[in-house]
């Protein structure tokens, strides 16, 4: 099962913010997390709660799983 993190970059762009790498700097993650995000592979459950922190939103606002 795959991550889709299509719904972070949707909510990044929503909110005006055009460069997905400025996500690193707003919620404190690194930039090998990033790539994972971009891959749609797992990440441990402290950088959702990061990002979920500064966009003020929940996990399932920002991710889903796909068969």
């Amino acid at each position: 099962m795959q991550v889709d993190y299509s719904r972070l970059w949707a909510r990044l762009k929503d909110k005006g913010i055009k460069n997905k790498t400025d996500l690193i700097q707003m919620a404190g993650i690194s930039t090998n997390i990033l790539a994972k995000l971009n891959k749609g592979e797992y990440i441990s459950m402290d950088s959702p709660h990061k990002i979920c922190t500064v966009m003020n939103c929940d996990i399932g606002d920002i991710a889903t799983f796909r068969k």
